[in-house]
C-alpha cells in the first residue's frame, strides 16, 4: 500500500515521506531552504503550501537550515528562500528564488516539462543520500 504524502514534508515530521520522495525516480521533489527566524520565509510559506496542495505529483520539502542543519548539510544558502528541485534524487536546480508562488510555480512546471540534470555541487547532490 502506497503512503499518501503530507502537502509539506519536514525533517521533524516525515523523513521517510522525504525518503520515499527522492526514492521515486519519476517524483519531482521540490526543497526549499529557510529558517524559521527569516520573515522572508514565513511569509513564503503559505504561497509554497498552495502550490504543494495544487501539484500532487510533486512532493515538497521545507527544510530550516538551522532546525535541520543535519539534513540540510553543508548546502550554501546565500539568501531566502533556496530551492533545490530533484526529479527523484537527479538534481534539475538549485539556487535562489523570488519569494513569489508564481515565480516557483513557472520554475516547477518548466523542470517537470524539460528535466535536465544540473551540476549542483557535492552537497545538494547528496542531499538525498541524507534521508535514504
Amino acid at each position: 500500500m502506497a503512503r499518501e504524502l503530507m502537502p509539506i514534508l519536514t525533517p521533524a515530521t516525515d523523513r521517510a515521506g522525504i525518503a520515499d520522495a527522492f526514492a521515486d525516480p519519476q517524483r519531482l521533489v521540490v526543497v526549499s531552504f529557510c529558517a524559521a527566524w527569516c520573515e522572508t520565509c514565513n511569509d513564503f510559506r503559505a504561497g509554497y503550501e498552495r502550490l504543494a496542495s495544487a501539484r500532487p505529483h510533486a512532493s515538497f520539502v521545507w527544510i530550516d537550515i538551522e532546525d535541520d542543519a543535519e539534513c540540510a548539510g553543508d548546502v550554501d544558502v546565500e539568501n531566502f528562500p533556496t530551492l533545490a528541485v530533484y526529479r527523484g534524487s537527479t538534481p534539475l536546480h538549485f539556487g535562489v528564488s523570488l519569494p513569489q508562488a508564481s515565480v516557483v510555480s513557472r520554475l516547477i512546471d518548466a523542470l517537470a516539462e524539460n528535466p535536465v540534470e544540473r551540476s549542483v555541487g557535492e552537497a545538494v547532490e547528496t542531499l538525498p543520500q541524507r534521508f535514504a
